[in-house]
């Protein structure tokens, strides 16, 4: 929430505001001029408008009103053009690329930029039809008009439906009314900086997804999101940790805005047949995607990166709290799991482990931590893996300050200094990577196995960085050089990639995995988490976690057994907050239902492995949002307090106390996970809760592999895990096994040796 007249620290840039600026000079886009349709090239051609005060009737109103110029010296246009063009960038990814600026300032964009995974290779051109009024080309998949005057362009798909098109002023049919906004730039009065606005047509019944891993509703439309990183305090506040410029339609198309600058989209809040991203940037390097939700995020993916699959310890249960102060507490952690036979991999030490805390110097207490090298091997062989929590901003207090700001390797300002009380790792330079990631290695080189690269959301916008860019531009992309550069160093030190990272941009997830941040310990903490989670996996990113319990508090007994089953079926699983968070802490009935879960994880473990391998393959998330896996069913568009766990999983949490819950199943049959109770599908039921403290559904035909359970990862006898058959005695059998010496998948065959689930004993 901005507070009116008062402007903060990292305060959100929402760039639509400078649209609504009396004073600020508006250009609309006209017409196309010079177009080439063989190589998709001309100029666009726009015309100058001012907001004008309209009274009428007792109501003041500022409409558009096309003016002239009263500049000195006379030589700036009216009506500019610049440069346009567009390009087909495979089959389905339609790009089209313009300027506010003469010159090409998007000429160099793609080698020089980290959002992209490499150069995207463009089709050449060939257009099926074109005259004095328009170009029109045809792929397998997509079909794209440009219109000449009035300028547009319009996406359809392989068939002709139209799924979107930019929008002209002359498609406002409202009298005197300045919505929607048309595709068009604005010139500020305050710095004479221009900023675009992209709008695209938005139509009855549309859904919009993705964003990056907001915790409003799912479904955007109606909403007006900020992309800006910002420590949100909470998951239930607009405010996002991480932002990322890319959302699918429900029609059948998905948006990529090349950009690290401050976005504002617009899904049809302010005006019902707009959708309009309003942007920092002054170049506008837009892709548009065809396809199902899986196809778009395949491509998107292949545009910006996919996730590497994590390590298999990393998919085990994380233990922390906030925080373990002590080798003591460490090791009393590891042994309380081995007496309690509580599966677990990964113990984390958060913000505790120096000598004052908070206080990052990447050295363990001395007087806390008697030989932590000694320590961290001890829980090796115990199965345990140690993740150790960091930060890239130091205080005055902190002993490398002076260093940082003697050598240049902090973020500066426009004078020299610093921007703020800090000194922020400035990770657009080469050596401050180099010093940091050296810092690190220290620390892996301890046997460290994973770093927990907590904030990067407030990168100074007052700097001026090593990379020549202000911080306008780096503000939004200082979480993706974080990412990397902390992934890089693990690669490096340790031959594995995993970190534990709370802020990111488009691209990090080549970096995995994020979770998703400080949860309130309540019902609506842990819904909104999903929603954050959801919707990050919409957003291109395979692998997400959140803090099982909630955060802030001290969670409740009947919370924290609920949140545990959402956990087990996440893609990674930390207990993480206010302490107590270790299970044996609380009573012996919950106890033991925790390590009933959490031993059904570890059983679900060859599913889980299998499955992120094909997540990873395809740029899917692991966990999935409904509409992802039924896009043609509208039941399916708005629902976002159940989820698929992979290809043939449906979860459905309970967000309240109680025993019982509404879900939906979609098309086909559905098998209890449990229980071995079989339901139909396309229908809402009401289900009693049996087993475990959640519901969760397989697909009828499915094959789950599972193992035996076992203490640690390590411990895994992978020769021992059987194909567990969830049938309704119809339906086709399907599965995937993974191999863990190729770390590979193939699929199960139909007449493998399978297990009932009636046999399990769940």
């Amino acid at each position: 929430m901005k507070i009116q007249n008062y402007h903060y620290l990292n305060q959100e840039i929402d760039v639509s505001e400078q649209f609504a600026t009396i004073g600020n000079v508006h250009y609309n886009a006209q017409k196309l001029e010079g177009f080439d349709p063989a190589t998709g090239v001309g100029q666009l051609r726009y015309a100058r408008f001012e907001r004008k005060g309209r009274m009428g009737f007792n109501m003041y109103s500022t409409p558009f009103e096309p003016t002239q110029s009263w500049a000195f010296p006379p030589a700036y246009p009216d009506d500019p053009a610049y440069p346009f063009s567009v390009s087909l960038v495979g089959e389905n990814v339609v790009r089209v690329r313009t300027t506010c600026r003469s010159g090409d300032l998007l000429e160099n964009r793609d080698a020089q930029s980290l959002m992209l995974d490499g150069a995207p290779e463009t089709l050449p051109l060939a257009p099926v039809e074109a005259d004095d009024a328009h170009a029109f080309y045809r792929t397998t998949k997509l079909e794209v008009e440009v219109r000449y005057d009035p300028f547009h362009v319009i996406l359809r798909d392989a068939h002709g439906k139209e799924l979107t098109k930019t929008l002209h002023a002359s498609d406002s049919k409202c009298l005197q009314n300045y919505n929607p906004m048309p595709f068009s730039y604005v010139r500020s009065s305050d710095d004479m900086r221009k900023y675009p606005a992209v709008s695209l047509e938005s139509h009855p019944g549309e859904h919009y997804y993705g964003c990056g891993e907001s915790f409003t509703k799912l479904d955007k439309s109606g909403q007006k999101l900020i992309l800006w990183t910002k420590d949100a305090n909470g998951v239930e506040t607009r405010d996002v940790y991480k932002p990322v410029p890319f959302f699918m339609s429900s029609r059948g198309y998905g948006v990529f805005y090349h950009t690290t600058c401050p976005m504002t989209l617009d899904f049809a809040c302010d005006y019902a047949q707009a959708q309009t991203a309003f942007m920092g940037d002054e170049g506008i390097d837009l892709f548009l995607i065809v396809g199902t939700p899986k196809e778009i995020l395949g491509s998107y993916t292949e545009l910006t990166g996919k996730s590497p699959v994590p390590p298999l310890w990393s998919f085990g249960l994380w233990m922390s709290r906030i925080t373990y102060k002590s080798e003591e507490e460490a090791r009393e952690v590891a042994r309380e799991l081995k007496a309690h036979r509580i599966p677990c991999d990964v113990i984390h030490l958060d913000t505790g482990w120096f000598e004052e805390d908070w206080l990052c110097n990447y050295k363990f207490s001395p007087s806390r931590f008697d030989d932590p090298k000694q320590m961290i091997a001890d829980l090796n062989k115990e199965g345990y893996r140690v993740c150790l929590w960091q930060i890239p901003y130091f205080t005055p207090k902190n002993e490398f300050f002076p260093e940082l700001v003697a050598k240049g390797l902090a973020v500066k300002d426009a004078d020299g200094n610093l921007p703020t009380d800090d000194a922020v790792l400035d990770l657009s330079n080469p050596e401050t990577v180099k010093w940091y990631q050296e810092k690190l290695g220290g620390l892996f080189e301890l046997g460290v196995s994973a770093i927990k690269a907590d904030f990067g959301e407030a990168a100074p916008v007052t700097g001026v960085y090593a990379s020549g860019a202000s911080g306008f531009t780096e503000h939004n992309l200082y979480p993706l050089r974080y990412n990397k550069a902390v992934y890089d160093a693990t690669m490096k030190y340790r031959g594995e990639g995993v970190i534990w990272g709370r802020s990111a941009w488009a691209g990090s997830q080549r970096y995995p995995l994020h979770w998703g941040g400080d949860c309130e310990n309540n019902d609506m903490g842990m819904l909104s988490s999903l929603r954050g989670g959801l919707s990050f996996g919409a957003s291109g990113f395979s692998y997400w976690s959140h803090d099982v319990g909630g955060f802030v508090r001290e969670s409740t007994e009947e919370l924290y057994n609920r949140w545990t089953f959402m956990g087990i079926f996440t893609s990674h699983m930390r207990c993480h907050g206010q302490p107590p968070k270790e299970p044996w802490a609380f009573s012996q009935e919950f106890c033991d239902s925790f390590r009933h879960m959490v031993e059904l994880r570890y059983r679900l473990m060859p599913y889980i492995m299998a499955q992120s391998v094909r997540c990873s393959q395809q740029g899917l998330p692991l966990l999935r949002a409904m509409f992802i896996e039924c896009p043609d069913d509208e039941t399916c568009a708005a629902l976002e307090d159940q989820y698929f766990f992979g290809d043939d999983i449906l979860v459905a949490p309970l967000f309240e106390a109680g025993d019982s819950r509404r879900v939906y199943l979609p098309a086909g049959t559905w098998v209890e996970l449990g229980t071995g109770k079989v339901y139909e599908g396309e229908h809402w039921y009401t289900v009693q809760t049996s087993v475990y403290p959640g519901l969760a559904f397989v697909r009828a035909g499915a094959v789950l592999p599972m193992a035996e359970p076992v203490l640690t990862t390590d411990d895994l006898d992978w020769s021992t895990v059987k194909n567990v058959l969830f049938t309704d005695g119809k339906a086709t059998v399907h599965g995937w096994a993974y191999c863990p010496d190729t770390r590979a998948v193939e699929p199960i065959a139909p007449d493998a040796p399978t297990v009932s689930c009636g046999d399990v004993n769940w």
